[in-house]
């Protein structure tokens, strides 16, 4: 491939959700029929809707964030350097702030694009659906009301995998395996998120799955440009 944009104007990034209460129970009545009446396409005849709430951190309605973990490159002594930061916790009102301050202050100009794997259907509105929850203005690279499919500042890897075949899906793991980059399921997987934040209560493991992504959405696009491939050492924290 050979994208326009420059790899320094793009933040990666990837986000972690769970079910907005640990257990079916804990919710209310009204919300138990809206969620019921939301999946009763998915479940069919197969999971009552109890069965299906561990499922519900898909939907922005019913789930919540709790970690979005971002990169971006810099150039160092003429090497590329992965930074990585992470916004996470229970408060998702104050780590999706933070991350429309982190947006707003150094993501804002019209060169800069978001890239995330699958983002375009579930990360960028999953993360523009909460913000609006919580009445956090949206931040112009999220807003997205009036603009041209071709105005959009967004990249998906998958989509461009996907090379025009809108059947096809292709996950993050079988395309990190494809191209040879270092697999970020080596820990746990999405469907184990939400057990290890609510009986865990492992935030910093969820963090580390989290960060794993986000290298490997920016590894990947490196593949698509046939580039080398970051080393350890190219991946910095700046948290």
């Amino acid at each position: 491939m050979n994208l326009t944009v420059k790899l320094n104007d793009i933040l990666f990034l990837d986000i972690e959700t769970v079910p907005q209460e640990e257990s079916w129970k804990l919710l209310s009545k009204e919300t138990q029929e809206l969620f019921s009446k939301k999946t009763q396409y998915q479940r069919k005849d197969e999971f009552t809707s109890e069965e299906f709430y561990d499922r519900a951190g898909v939907w922005a309605e019913f789930g919540k964030i709790i970690c979005i973990s971002v990169g971006y490159f810099v150039d160092v002594e003429n090497k590329k350097q992965l930074r990585l930061t992470s916004f996470f916790g229970d408060d998702e009102h104050k780590l999706l702030s933070d991350f429309k301050v982190l947006l707003d202050k150094h993501f804002v100009k019209k060169n800069n694009v978001l890239c995330a794997h699958n983002g375009k259907e579930f990360d960028f509105p999953f993360i523009a659906r909460r913000m609006i929850i919580h009445q956090i203005a949206l931040p112009k690279k999220l807003n997205l009301f009036g603009k041209k499919p071709w105005e959009v500042p967004h990249l998906d890897t998958l989509e461009l995998w996907k090379f025009g075949d809108y059947k096809h899906y292709t996950s993050l793991k079988l395309l990190t395996s494809i191209l040879g980059v270092p697999s970020p399921k080596d820990d746990i997987d999405g469907s184990e998120v939400a057990a290890v934040y609510y009986k865990e209560k492992n935030i910093q493991r969820i963090v580390s799955y989290c960060e794993k992504d986000t290298i490997a959405v920016a590894q990947i696009l490196l593949r698509f440009n046939n580039q080398k491939l970051l080393e350890k050492e190219d991946i910095v924290s700046v948290n």
